[in-house]
């Protein structure tokens, strides 16, 4: 597994009430890393994006393979970065990574902590209704890190799995059970107990089972 791409951005004014997002990312060829994410990217809802839980985003290339296939139109806008992510790996994708998983990427060591479940700036960035629909649907919304190791990373750098104390519970697996309301209680227990998990996150599960 390698980086394929590495994506950074400034704040912008986004959406119709002109609020301010970091979600147009463009590429960069290397960049530091602490446990808060990227030294020159800007993450500016801090309430779903940023902080020591969620301080880097992955999103994987084949899941624009299938954005366009369900949303034809989007071929000439989908591509690596535009969705908000900060890093691709073309041999990583959500059914494959685990909650909990702890990889070194070049110079940093990271966790999987967490899905990002999609909002409407998706769609609004492609200017296209019902992409973070079909995001959704699919379970392809990419996973956040937080950072164990802080230290630089460059596009090219190896990408090692290093421990996954989940090995049932991948962030595709972890996204059906969120969004399915008639879900097991016993299967919603066992994602919430899943070690590394974003504790924001088991009490949504703790919730949910009550």
């Amino acid at each position: 597994m390698k980086v394929t791409g590495l994506y950074a951005g400034k704040r912008t004014t986004f959406g119709p009430k002109g609020e301010y997002s970091g979600i147009d990312k463009r590429p960069v060829e290397k960049v530091e890393v602490n446990e808060l994410g990227m030294l020159n990217d800007v993450q500016v809802d801090k309430r779903f994006h940023g902080g020591r839980e969620r301080a880097l985003h992955q999103f994987a290339l084949s899941s624009y393979e299938t954005i366009i296939k369900q949303c034809p139109l989007l071929h000439k806008k989908a591509w690596p970065g535009s969705i908000g992510e900060n890093i691709s790996s073309d041999t990583m994708a959500d059914d494959t990574v685990c909650i909990g998983d702890i990889y070194q990427i070049g110079g940093i060591k990271v966790q999987v902590s967490s899905p990002r479940i999609p909002c409407w700036k998706i769609s609004h960035k492609f200017n296209f209704k019902g992409v973070d629909k079909v995001v959704a649907s699919h379970a392809i919304t990419g996973w956040y890190y937080r950072v164990l190791e802080s230290g630089e990373v460059k596009v090219g750098d190896e990408i090692t799995l290093l421990e996954r104390p989940n090995p049932n519970m991948t962030i595709k697996r972890f996204v059906k059970l969120h969004f399915n309301r008639k879900a097991d209680s016993s299967l919603l227990e066992l994602a919430s107990e899943s070690i590394g998990l974003d504790p924001e996150w088991k009490e949504k599960m703790a919730k949910r089972i009550r």
